[in-house]
């Protein structure tokens, strides 16, 4: 039985075009990028090219782009090297909504006695501008918003961000690893300061990230060691991950916006067969403020893990929300701070598609998923 694959939000497989570009750095062009050899000087060129095409598919230029292993350490190198570059400052700003890579970090910073204000979220995943606007005071660092919810695909008003925080002389952070290569992302007609990126969520290799680090951005390696990426991150590069990376980004930047049309067509197509077909299924968040692959699902009064067990046994891959959070059987904080009610919360399955995704798939998807949850509503009546 083949696969239904519709978890592209935890990972996406990896490019043909991707692996052809890696392959020959794992052996024949094996040289470590800082030596000045001939074997050296390949990696160097390789690693700088991949920088380019990963700064021209956000807009930006290669100097800006630091590469990391991927997107929590991103969000990490962000957060915690501008609060060690502005040591006098103790307040971040973020949402309640955040993936936990910067949701758990800010609480952990909280009891290092930083003031973290987690602005909320309404009821379909919206940001409060206006809470984020007055919560900037002379001791805020930094602000850190997502470009888009992982769990709900919600896309919050980066552009407007950028304008208050620059009004008030605040650096601006956003984790854009769900948007990235999924929607026009610049950095430059957005305004951001910075912004973390992820390889494997544009069918590149995982283990691989770069933080776009804006120019007057200050920020403090967190790590000690050589002078690899602007003495940001030290460490010998991964060569082949970061060729990858480079690969992929070049892929995205070309077929992003026949990607976006064909890959929304088909989300709406199979969310609305949902909801015709089973009558105890909501969609989760703003339904005009989405990336295009994305839908949250909640069948009400069922549990999630039994949802996903018997999608899974028909060769369904599905999930519950963040894949750094698999595994817990605590509810969604996303879903939480959007007020989700309970019943709703414990049945709510994430489904993510992707340019692999085909039509036949989500015919297919429509017809498991909506016998599966009749089935298991069925034996809970």
């Amino acid at each position: 039985m083949d696969s239904i694959y519709l978890d592209n939000n935890a990972t996406t497989r990896i490019s043909d075009e991707v692996l052809d570009a890696m392959q020959p750095y794992w052996r024949d062009h094996f040289g470590n990028p800082s030596s000045l050899h001939l074997l050296g000087q390949q990696a160097r060129h390789a690693v700088e090219t991949a920088r380019e095409q990963v700064a021209a598919l956000i807009g930006g230029v290669s100097r800006e782009i630091v590469f990391t292993s991927g997107g929590t350490e991103a969000d990490n190198l962000a957060i915690l090297g501008t609060l060690a570059a502005h040591p006098k400052k103790r307040h971040i700003v973020t949402t309640a909504v955040e993936h936990v890579a910067v949701h758990d970090l800010c609480r952990r910073l909280v009891k290092q006695d930083y003031r973290v204000t987690f602005v909320a979220v309404d009821s379909q995943g919206r940001l409060d501008l206006d809470a984020l606007r007055n919560s900037l005071d002379d001791d805020t660092a930094l602000v850190s918003v997502m470009h888009a919810n992982n769990e709900t695909g919600v896309v919050f008003p980066i552009r407007e961000i950028a304008e208050i925080t620059t009004s008030r002389g605040v650096p601006f952070h956003t984790d854009a690893v769900q948007t990235v290569g999924r929607m026009a992302f610049d950095v430059r007609s957005l305004g951001v300061s910075a912004a973390s990126l992820s390889a494997h969520k544009i069918h590149g290799p995982k283990g691989v990230g770069a933080l776009y680090v804006g120019r007057g951005f200050r920020l403090r390696s967190q790590s000690v060691g050589g002078h690899q990426e602007r003495d940001m991150r030290p460490g010998t590069e991964n060569v082949p991950a970061i060729v990858g990376f480079g690969a992929a980004a070049e892929l995205a930047r070309s077929r992003r916006e026949s990607d976006l049309s064909k890959t929304a067509a088909l989300r709406n197509g199979f969310e609305q067969a949902l909801c015709e077909r089973v009558s105890c299924a909501r969609v989760i968040g703003a339904l005009d403020s989405r990336i295009c692959n994305t839908t949250n699902i909640a069948f009400e009064g069922l549990e999630a893990e039994a949802i996903l067990i018997g999608l899974s046994e028909r060769g369904l891959c599905a999930s519950s929300g963040s894949a750094c959070s698999s595994g817990s059987l605590e509810p969604s904080h996303v879903l939480q701070a959007m007020g989700i009610p309970d019943p709703l919360t414990r049945g709510a399955v994430r489904f993510s598609l992707s340019r692999d995704t085909t039509e036949s798939e989500i015919d297919r998807a429509k017809e498991v998923v909506s016998e599966v949850v009749n089935k298991l509503a069925a034996f809970s009546a």
